[in-house]
């Protein structure tokens, strides 16, 4: 079968064609068409595949075998066969889908080229996904000064609107460009060249202006599987997010009653008065949790079977393990604490090290009559059981 004509290489901009059905076919298990000629572009070289309408149906997919056939997959109703052999079919792309991924490739070619030229870093592989952008290097630390750096040359290049070509070179062009990178194939190469920036083999759909690409901005710099790893976005998409971070942070503003740039200010006093009201609740905490200890160990005194049970308001885990860590200095005691709050009760249970108590056996036992859950050694176990629990009257119940 002869490999389908691509009439996006020579118009990227090419949003309605016609095409005539040349073959039915399966891809993926599922049926395909194959037209003479197409202005959908396949998923490939990290970049997604168009989407839009075909002979009035939903294209879902478009991938291209290794013989250079475009196979469109469709969305058919139930019942309904694909559009006979021999039919002129008319095909509209998603023009914001393919617009946005015009900027995102040319993007990354200039991101690519810039992380070279600044950093020395250069591209092993990108990717062009449906919300996240990102290029891998061969560095396995990426200094963000740099890739800050590659940033603003990129948004310079687009600034200064240079022509970008796409075309197919003679074998004589072609050993005279100076490719960033060696093509993937060895005929038909098409090269995209932008200005005098960049000129890298690829069969994607790009600008035919820097300008067109709007912006390109970095949104993160990292450490993926042993590689440095840029993850960018540009055009419309980050044109997108910027605007929803600045509504955030004009949200954020009216909040605090202060200007936009006041935020970190505002955020950073928040931060400061949030770690002091924390060390002051601590102390206030490590003083109820006294009070409520020396109750306690005076409760403990006076029990014939060296056993405590309490329910405390307002007691976490960590106050639950400072009392419970003043009763079981005496080795018979066996302590069963509770700490009421709104979503439930933090149970604790521990013993001395004198006592034989299962603590882990016995959290289970509650556990499993109350609803709740919780587990641990025999001489320490932590849980927590449903609000409106009755903790006393449950451990006497159990305890016999």
């Amino acid at each position: 079968m002869a490999s389908t004509e691509r009439l996006y290489f020579s118009d990227p901009f090419l949003h309605r064609f016609s095409g005539r059905v040349i073959s039915h076919a399966m891809w993926n298990g599922a049926p395909s068409l194959v037209l003479d000629r197409t202005a959908f572009y396949p998923e490939a070289g990290g970049q997604m595949a168009d989407r839009g309408v075909l002979g009035g149906f939903a294209v879902k997919d478009v991938q291209a075998d290794d013989a250079g056939v475009v196979h469109h997959v469709l969305e058919l109703p139930e019942g309904k066969g694909l559009p006979e052999l021999g039919a002129e079919l008319a095909g509209e792309i998603d023009k914001a889908r393919r617009r946005v991924h015009m900027a995102l490739h040319t993007g990354q070619h200039m991101l690519s080229r810039a992380l070279v030229d600044v950093a020395n870093a250069h591209t092993v592989s990108a990717r062009l996904g449906e919300t996240l952008c990102t290029i891998d290097v061969d560095l396995d630390v990426l200094d963000e000064a740099k890739v800050a750096e590659a940033e603003e040359l990129c948004n310079a290049v687009i600034d200064d609107d240079v022509r970008i070509r796409s075309f197919f070179p003679t074998p004589e062009e072609l050993a005279d460009l100076p490719l960033r990178r060696k093509p993937k194939v060895t005929e038909n190469i098409r090269v995209v060249q932008i200005g005098d920036f960049d000129v890298s083999p690829c069969g994607g759909t790009h600008c035919t202006g820097s300008a067109q690409v709007g912006m390109i901005r970095v949104v993160g710099v990292e450490r993926y599987k042993g590689k440095g790893r840029v993850v960018f976005s540009a055009g419309r998409r980050a044109r997108g997010e910027l605007w929803q971070e600045a509504g955030t942070l004009r949200g954020l503003s009216r909040s605090f009653t202060c200007g936009p740039s006041e935020v970190p200010v505002v955020i950073e006093k928040l931060r400061r008065d949030l770690t002091d009201a924390r060390e002051a609740l601590g102390a206030a905490r490590a003083k109820l949790a006294d009070q409520a200890a020396v109750e306690l160990v005076a409760a403990l005194e006076k029990s014939p079977d060296n056993r405590v049970v309490a329910v405390l308001d307002g007691a976490g885990p960590e106050s639950l393990r400072a009392i419970a860590a003043r009763l079981t200095s005496r080795p018979e005691s066996v302590v069963l604490l509770a700490g009421r709050a709104p979503e439930g009760l933090a149970v604790l249970i521990a013993r001395g090290s004198g006592s034989s108590f299962g603590c882990g056996a016995f959290l289970k036992r509650l556990a499993e009559a109350a609803g709740g859950r919780g587990g641990g050694r025999p001489e320490h176990a932590e849980g927590r059981l449903p609000p409106g629990t009755d903790f006393p009257a449950l451990v006497a119940s159990l305890l016999g």
